[in-house]
């Protein structure tokens, strides 16, 4: 009898979380878009994006490479190159991980 009592009570204490996603409750939607916005607010909101919009078309493009180490480097040393999509051969052979070295069969575990 406790075992049917004690099963019955974890039967309920594990479905209790289903009924609560039961499809007799009320569906209420939380994230509304909420009251709409008056002709005033909406003027406003056009004026802001096209302000938004003509500072943005005053902004000069950048017709040099941003270096900020450029006046720091000797002539000897290269300047920096925008990064390509095709990588070099030096660079694949650089980036491989080296092989290791065959041990010898003796079994011996001294160097």
């Amino acid at each position: 009898m406790k075992i049917l009592r004690a099963s019955v009570v974890l039967i309920a204490l594990f479905s209790a979380p289903a009924f609560a996603q039961d499809a007799g409750s009320p569906h209420i939607n939380l994230l509304s878009d909420g009251p709409s916005k008056s002709p005033e607010e909406i003027e406003k909101a056009r004026e802001v994006e096209k302000a938004y919009k003509d500072t943005l078309k005053t902004i000069p493009n950048a017709a040099g490479t941003n270096d900020p180490w450029g006046n720091v480097r000797s002539e000897s040393q290269p300047k920096s190159k925008a990064k390509t999509g095709a990588r070099t051969s030096q660079a694949k052979n650089a980036s491989a991980k080296p092989k290791p070295k065959a041990r010898a069969a003796s079994g011996s575990t001294t160097n």
